[in-house]
């Protein structure tokens, strides 16, 4: 049991300095409390108990303060929504730990039911790291794109190009968008001048989320750091696109699905395969074959249907951008990024 309290407290505390890193200083102090709650053997312990065995991709720390959260945006715990900034309360952090603890008590068992769902970060702002590398693969092929996303989640980001993109005197996309993402780019900028039209987007998710349902927009919301309310406003936004633009999402297993996708050869298109902050949901093994299924596929990829694969994954305290192309299977890292997209130090062409 200390064995297991040391390894819960230890991933709490690493994502209380992710978070505090990242922008949320609400969420790294309640984190923190909560790791030493937990070696005291208080009620977060009683949510987390039997937790520690997770894989580390499972993100256990996001999954408790999205099932908080949840509880939150659904006006179960009004003492509790007084300190979150997401339903109009004040940050407080320190004063905020006691109604914090105090609600965990109280819903031990609906936050451990909440506990066995998988996190659903759904990041819009992610795709200002991703928005150079399909703007690079308009220009060097001519052609329009089909995109095949995988931990899709809600299929937000399949809606990319119906977004504006803002960074100092540069601009991308639609200035009526709802979807606002401003892009921080302190060296140099990605190709914002070409012009990009997508013909086909589908995605895959184990456990895809409809963001055109209640339930399903609840889901987004709650594991949004409460006190980052510029990614709950493009979040409101991204929703909104949601409605007017279609985008296939499926439930299943990724490489199954990434397979039979990339069978059905499109002629006259770039199919673009893509994904952000995903493989550490994937199986090693998983990771292999999406690997191997997008080598075999590029073998057979011609100018006239040609094949890319884009990707924004962790690599320590920031995410690469990587961007592979075929024919040729040419790899190049086009960027360093934050993991919600900021900023974005652009290293491609």
């Amino acid at each position: 049991m200390i064995e297991e309290k040391d390894t819960i407290a230890r991933r709490l505390r690493r994502q209380a300095e992710s978070c505090r890193r990242l922008g949320s200083p609400f969420y790294s102090t309640l984190l923190e409390q909560a790791a030493d709650d937990v070696l005291r053997g208080g009620p977060c312990w009683t949510v987390l108990e039997g937790h520690g065995d997770d894989p580390p991709g499972s993100v256990i720390a996001l999954r408790f303060m999205g099932g908080v959260h949840r509880l939150v945006l659904e006006g179960r715990v009004p003492e509790l929504a007084r300190y979150y900034p997401s339903v109009g309360g004040s940050v407080q952090p320190d004063e905020a730990w006691a109604a914090f603890r105090d609600m965990v008590a109280q819903h031990r068992e609906a936050l451990r039911e909440l506990m066995g769902r998988s996190v659903q970060t759904n990041e819009v702002g992610r795709c200002a790291a991703l928005l150079g590398g399909f703007l690079l693969v308009a220009q060097q092929t001519g052609l329009p794109l089909r995109l095949l996303e995988i931990g899709t989640s809600a299929g937000l980001n399949l809606r990319w190009d119906y977004y504006r993109y803002e960074a100092e005197d540069l601009a991308w996309g639609d200035p009526n968008s709802p979807v606002h993402v401003d892009v921080e780019l302190p060296e140099r900028t990605p190709p914002f001048g070409i012009r990009a039209e997508v013909v086909e987007r589908c995605g895959c998710d184990a456990l895809p989320v409809d963001p055109c349902s209640a339930e399903g927009r609840l889901t987004l919301m709650s594991y949004i750091w409460a006190d980052q309310l510029d990614r709950f406003e493009r979040l409101r936004g991204a929703l909104e696109v949601a409605q007017k633009v279609p985008a296939v999402v499926e439930q299943a297993d990724a490489p199954d699905w990434l397979a039979a996708q990339l069978d059905n050869v499109a002629t006259g298109r770039a199919t673009v395969v893509f994904h952000s902050i995903v493989m550490q949901y994937l199986t090693e093994a998983g990771r292999e074959r999406v690997q191997q299924i997008l080598e075999q596929a590029g073998r057979s990829a011609t100018v006239d249907a040609p094949l890319a694969w884009l990707r924004m994954e962790p690599d320590g305290a920031y995410a690469e951008v990587r961007l592979t192309t075929w024919p040729g299977g040419e790899e190049r890292l086009l960027a360093k990024a934050g993991y919600h997209g900021r900023p974005v130090r652009w290293l491609g062409e």
